[in-house]
């Protein structure tokens, strides 16, 4: 019998390879499923049937994203079991900072050439996630792309969905003069500012797999070390209090980040000592020379999401970050603003 595939294969596209992977991420998916859920991987596309009892004026909320050049960490270390996990934080926190429940998700990845044992160990790191995140991993892209790709790389993007009422959307309208800044804590460098991770990783020469700090991690551990994502805490404590406004600290640190859910009429002034530095962020800093700005530029420095808050309510939300078992710190409150002065302030 003639094969089929032959000429496909010879070109560098491994059909089999193809319908091997997804059969097992079939398996992963399915773990991932909420009751919205109408079709299985396999299909053309994904379908979701949407739940609006309860809502007004339903609103859908959408994020795409991807993780960087962490992937060539990721690589060097032949560790692929976080970096999908990170590929859903980065978009589900930037849904659910506006108030909205996170629906479903879909990735697409791709390389040169399909090992499947490897795209299983990011799929599953993707489900890990989507599990956290309580969305449904409803389908994606894998791309076998020849000649595209170095040996052994890949590329990952994500696309995430969510549902928020219209009366309920977090923007940060409200957000006024006295009120409270709450840190939540990362759990490390998360997936942004990696091209400055890596200079300052091979200007140093330090090794990736020696061990760092006092822990039981090699360094390059605990840059893979995969981003938080908040979604149940936020969505928690969502139910209860009246957040004004929420930042995820992604790209461009606090300078960057915090004015975008601010009215021009404030700024926020930050404690600079009200939350401990992580070790890897002082390796970075004095591996690199830089200053203390330089590094909330660009990195979370410990912090990977900020709450924008009442003043009447910052203390109870404290206890119940606590009683979410939530790192979390009073970290900065909300001040008028001059035309010519910057939204956000340091106070070192």
């Amino acid at each position: 019998m003639e094969d089929r595939r032959a000429a496909y294969k010879d070109a560098g596209v491994n059909l089999e390879a193809a319908d091997s992977f997804v059969g097992r991420i079939k398996k992963l998916a399915k773990g991932t499923y909420t009751k919205g859920v109408v079709t299985d991987i396999g299909l053309f596309a994904g379908m979701f049937r949407l739940d609006v009892k309860g809502m007004s004026s339903p609103i859908l909320v959408s994020s795409a994203d991807g993780v960087g050049t962490k992937l060539k960490l990721a690589f060097q270390m032949d560790k692929h079991d976080t970096i999908g996990y990170d590929l859903v934080a980065m978009n589900v926190n930037d849904i659910v900072v506006h108030g909205a429940k996170p629906l479903y998700f879909l990735d697409y990845f791709a390389t040169g050439q399909l090992d499947v044992d490897r795209a299983e160990q990011v799929v599953s790191g993707i489900a890990a996630g989507c599990k956290e995140a309580k969305c449904a991993l409803l389908g994606g892209e894998t791309a076998e792309l020849p000649g595209f790709y170095a040996p052994g790389e890949y590329d990952l993007s994500g696309f995430c969905v969510g549902l928020v009422d219209d009366e309920r959307i977090v923007d940060g309208s409200s957000i006024g003069v006295g009120h409270k800044v709450i840190g939540l804590a990362s759990s490390g460098v998360h997936s942004n500012g990696f091209s400055l991770v890596r200079r300052l990783v091979d200007m140093s020469g330090q090794e990736l797999q020696a061990p760092f700090g006092d822990g039981d991690k090699s360094f390059g551990e605990v840059l893979l070390e995969p981003t938080r994502i908040y979604v149940r805490t936020v969505l928690n404590l969502l139910r209860d209090f009246d957040i004004k406004g929420i930042v995820h600290i992604t790209g461009g640190g606090f300078y960057d980040n915090i004015p975008r859910v601010l009215p021009r009429s404030v700024q926020v002034a930050l404690d600079f000592n009200a939350w401990p530095k992580p070790a890897v962020f002082h390796w970075l800093k004095e591996t690199g020379d830089l200053s203390w700005t330089e590094m909330l530029q660009i990195f979370n420095c410990g912090v990977g999401m900020a709450l924008i808050v009442g003043k009447r309510d910052y203390e109870d939300i404290l206890i119940r970050l606590r009683g979410l078992k939530e790192t979390a710190w009073l970290i900065g409150e909300v001040e008028a603003r001059k035309d010519d002065q910057d939204q956000v302030k340091v106070l070192m």
